[in-house]
């Protein structure tokens, strides 16, 4: 089989959390690999650039994706959220097209036992909070019924930061902040899965089990979303 190639769209501006997802993906050992996303009204704007790149301008006629960028087997898009180029994609193109938020969870649900744990989620800024409860209740079909002890998801916990600060700012700040946030997350139930909810939390994953002991599984995002894909490519599309 030929190798996959993947396209991995990071659809803020910012190039150090870019360049913070290449030693992720390098060490995966795959060959082919606004400042930051903090709100719905930054999702909208990053949707509308990054269809901008991607697409040939055609003003007559429904958007198509560039030759170049057409050519890939896949498509990941490295925000975690309910990501409105996920969809977009989706409309133009017969690969699979996953988002880093939806492959962790799914991730998650393998990890389960599904009749007494849970996963959580440690994020950045506070409009994740919601918002990420809510598209976690839209994902598993739960919306109104949250979170809690018979919820799957035991809750969001937020470092205060936003993603740009995770590698700005001083690591020893922003290490005390992630470990606190988590501390809180598995303090709240039955949480055996911790998902990092923010691509731009590459390479953390150590603080993380710093906290909760290796009894408990990190899932990263992007490693979930290319181990989504590549199962979608060899086996199931």
């Amino acid at each position: 089989m030929p190798p996959i190639r993947i396209l991995i769209i990071n659809p803020n501006s910012t190039p150090s959390m870019t360049h913070a997802l290449t030693p992720l993906i390098n060490s995966l050992e795959y060959t082919n690999r606004p400042p930051s996303i903090n709100n719905v009204s930054d999702i909208h704007a990053s949707t509308t650039v990054c269809l901008a790149d991607l697409c040939a301008s055609n003003p007559h006629s429904e958007p198509v994706l560039r030759n170049e960028h057409a050519a890939y087997d896949g498509y990941l898009v490295a925000c975690y959220s309910r990501h409105g180029l996920v969809p977009a994609l989706r409309a133009m193109t017969t690969a699979p097209v996953v988002g880093i938020f939806e492959a962790s969870v799914a991730a998650a649900l393998q990890l389960l036992d599904l009749e007494s744990q849970q996963f959580g989620i440690v994020s950045t800024g506070a409009a994740w909070e919601e918002l990420l409860r809510y598209a976690v209740g839209l994902l598993l079909g739960t919306l109104g019924g949250g979170e809690g002890p018979r919820s799957r998801c035991a809750g969001v916990e937020i470092t205060g930061l936003e993603a740009t600060e995770l590698h700005s700012a001083e690591q020893g700040e922003v290490k005390r902040r992630v470990q606190q946030a988590v501390g809180r997350l598995v303090g709240k139930g039955t949480v055996q899965v911790v998902l990092l909810g923010c691509a731009g939390m590459a390479g953390i994953k150590g603080w993380v089990q710093e906290v909760v002991g290796e009894g408990v599984r990190v899932v990263d995002g992007v490693k979930a979303g290319v181990g989504a894909l590549q199962g979608l490519i060899r086996g199931v599309v």
